[in-house]
């Protein structure tokens, strides 16, 4: 029987207003032999008991008290519930085996691996067992075809020794090659393709049959006998080599390097003219999307197809708002000279890194030390691995960790000069080198007391800090005379060549077409007999 509040007894005002606000929210059962109660007070009531109960304490406190043996239990049974769920490890019984005729147990056995032994098709061979009796002598090929490649530092008969040519073949081949060609000339990662005959005997080295290699650009040398079991003999087989430069020439777009290996120019070559052009010019401020580059390689094209690019030997760039730029290479010392014949302009040392200068030479106070000091150098700002190259020519006369400077490098200049370049990643020259104006000695780091990847570069006079900014080198080399008009001539001539003309495929001659057909049986049934 549900009553509603209204029907509830209550006794004074503060009863009724707690008897209503109780009955607003719980009914209450009231039924006979039952006593009244409500399941809100009786749901408060266990939820503070089971806030108070403590099932889970620290059994490393109050060891042997009441809390702690209540604990103590708690732990033994939930052990024993795991215990009672612990897993049955019990084997599975497996499936029946199925009855295989001879066409499934066929196709198993095709794609078993197995040993043979156990009737695989597939798979590692049988041993050998006291059944098995041994051959007196196994036949051997009776030809043996190799490809063996010269490695640096070795020599040619080492090398026809660890292939298996005999001792007499190699020294025999060796004199041969030596007689025709200077033996130092082989390039190491030259390969030869060697062939090995039938042993005369059993234990003696297998003889040289044939041996064919590319010794020269323009070279090819055979050895081989002509003969069955006669002496070797050399042939010479001269390769025609066009030595026509590789001129390049377009618009410089929106990227000068990716504009002139799209008009066919190796990378190496667009490398070395953008480092010669660069120090005449600045390639960010000076060169426009309309300009156009010019420059000529040594190139060469040999009439099997192959090609080699050599050093760079003029380098030009036509712009509209400003003359021209023409140099070429002049000289034993390779400088470059301009179209005047004025040789190479150095206007000041190189800047170490392509980047801004971060931090002047003077006073200080150190982001690290906190306090003030000397700053006896410049810091550019250059991302981690960044090139770091030589400001002017030098020897190297320091090459590794240097304290707070971390890894640098120290060069000896002309003029009493020296400079060096701090917290490097990784060094690229050893002590006691010498090296070039623009040449890579290090890369950008922050090894050291360093906040961060950039270089410090320091420079120094007679031992004496001094500011890098002061110091200029300028170099300056000029032709007169005989000289003068020579490079000149040679400008003009070299200015000749056709951009692109080498790159076409080289036309071979009838002589050299005739020379590659192969010799056919009935061509020497139809000659004509001597005598």
């Amino acid at each position: 029987m549900y009553r509603s509040p209204a029907d509830t007894d209550h006794s004074g005002d503060v009863n009724a207003s707690v008897g209503a606000a109780a009955l607003a929210h719980d009914q209450i059962i009231d039924a006979p032999g039952v006593p009244r109660f409500s399941w809100r007070i009786m749901r408060d009531q266990l939820s503070g008991h089971l806030a108070t109960l403590d099932l889970t304490p620290d059994l490393g406190c109050d060891i042997g008290s009441k809390r702690w043996l209540r604990g103590f239990g708690t732990f033994l049974g939930l052990g024993a519930v795991a215990l009672a769920f612990w897993p049955n490890f019990a084997p599975l019984e497996a499936a029946p085996a199925a009855h295989l005729d001879d066409a499934v147990r066929d196709e198993y056995r095709a794609q078993m691996i197995m040993p043979l032994a156990l009737g695989a098709d597939s798979g590692r061979r049988m041993g050998a067992t006291a059944l098995v009796a041994p051959l007196a002598a196994a036949p051997e090929r009776p030809m043996l075809e190799m490809v063996v490649t010269l490695a640096k530092g070795d020599s040619l008969e080492r090398m026809l020794r660890r292939a298996g040519v005999g001792r007499d073949d190699s020294q025999r081949v060796t004199d041969m090659v030596g007689a025709a060609i200077p033996l130092d000339q082989l390039e190491p990662g030259t390969t030869f393709d060697i062939t090995l005959g039938r042993r005369t005997a059993a234990g003696a080295p297998r003889p040289l049959q044939s041996l064919d290699f590319r010794a020269r650009f323009d070279l090819e040398l055979g050895i081989g006998r002509f003969d069955d079991g006669g002496d070797l003999a050399l042939t010479k087989k001269v390769i025609r080599v066009d030595e026509t430069p590789l001129r390049i020439r377009g618009t410089v777009g929106s990227s000068l390097y990716r504009s002139a290996r799209a008009a066919g120019a190796p990378a190496s070559a667009v490398q070395s003219y953008l480092k010669t052009l660069g120090q005449y010019v600045n390639l960010d401020r000076d060169v426009r999307s309309g300009d156009t580059f010019d420059f000529i390689v040594a190139h060469r094209r040999a009439a099997t197809g192959e090609r080699q690019a050599g050093q760079l030997l003029y380098a030009g760039l036509e712009r509209d708002s400003a003359p021209r730029v023409q140099l070429m290479r002049w000289g034993e010392d390779g400088e470059f000279y301009e179209a005047s014949g004025v040789g190479e302009q150095r206007g000041g040392l190189m800047a170490p890194v392509p980047g801004r200068i971060s931090s002047r030479f003077g006073m200080r106070r150190h982001p690290i030390l906190g306090y003030r000091r000397m700053h006896a150098g410049l810091d550019f700002k250059a991302r981690h691995g960044t090139p770091i190259v030589a400001v002017t020519d030098g020897r190297v006369t320091g090459a590794g960790r240097m304290g707070g400077c971390g890894n640098a490098v120290r060069l000896r200049h002309d003029g009493g000069i020296d400079t060096r370049y701090c917290h490097m990643s990784r060094i690229a020259v050893n002590r006691g080198q010498s090296v070039r104006r623009g040449q890579v000695i290090g890369y950008v780091g922050s090894t050291g007391l360093s906040t961060g990847p950039h270089l410090h570069y320091e420079m120094y006079r007679g031992g004496r800090a001094i500011d890098p900014a002061s110091v200029q080198y300028v170099t300056r080399a000029q032709l007169s005379g005989a000289e003068l008009k020579r490079f000149k001539d040679a400008l003009a001539r070299i200015k000749t060549v056709a951009p692109g003309a080498a790159l076409a495929e080289l036309e071979q001659t009838a002589t050299e077409v005739a020379a590659e057909e192969p010799e056919r049986e009935i061509d020497k049934l139809a000659a004509p007999r001597k005598g």
